[in-house]
């Protein structure tokens, strides 16, 4: 009786399942996709604080990029993205120390003015303002 009994208790009980190896196959996977990922290469844009001068010829002369709602303007005419880059990298080529000023609406999304502002500096516009409207 006593071997029946221990006979059925060794059939019905489970195996012990270790977590060692499922942890070691997590860490690998874990390990696999960190250096497999490829990371964002995240540029920065360099903005200067403007300072307090007088009206100088080169500023009169400063092509004037409006970032609004509805479109991007450059001299009132409404452009897309890379026409007004382009258009700013032939001003800037004639003329070396002409400025380029970006001026966002109000409730304009701050994205919107980065992708301008990044989209220039990628046409190779170094001298680069944002300026706000007047209250």
């Amino acid at each position: 009786m006593h071997s029946q009994s221990f006979a059925s208790a060794k059939t019905g009980r489970r195996a012990l399942i270790s977590l060692t190896p499922l942890i070691d196959v997590v860490f690998i996977l874990l390990v696999f996709f960190m250096l497999a990922s490829s990371f964002l290469d995240w540029r920065s844009v360099t903005l200067d604080a403007p300072q307090e001068t007088g009206r100088s010829s080169s500023m009169e002369q400063a092509l004037l990029i409006e970032v609004r709602r509805d479109g991007l303007r450059l001299a009132g005419e409404t452009l897309s993205l890379e026409n007004i880059a382009r258009r700013a990298a032939r001003a800037i080529a004639k003329k070396a120390d002409r400025v380029v000023l970006v001026r966002p609406d109000e409730g304009v999304p701050v994205q919107d003015v980065v992708m301008v502002v990044d989209a220039l500096a990628a046409a190779g516009i170094g001298n680069l303002s944002l300026i706000r409207r007047k209250p």
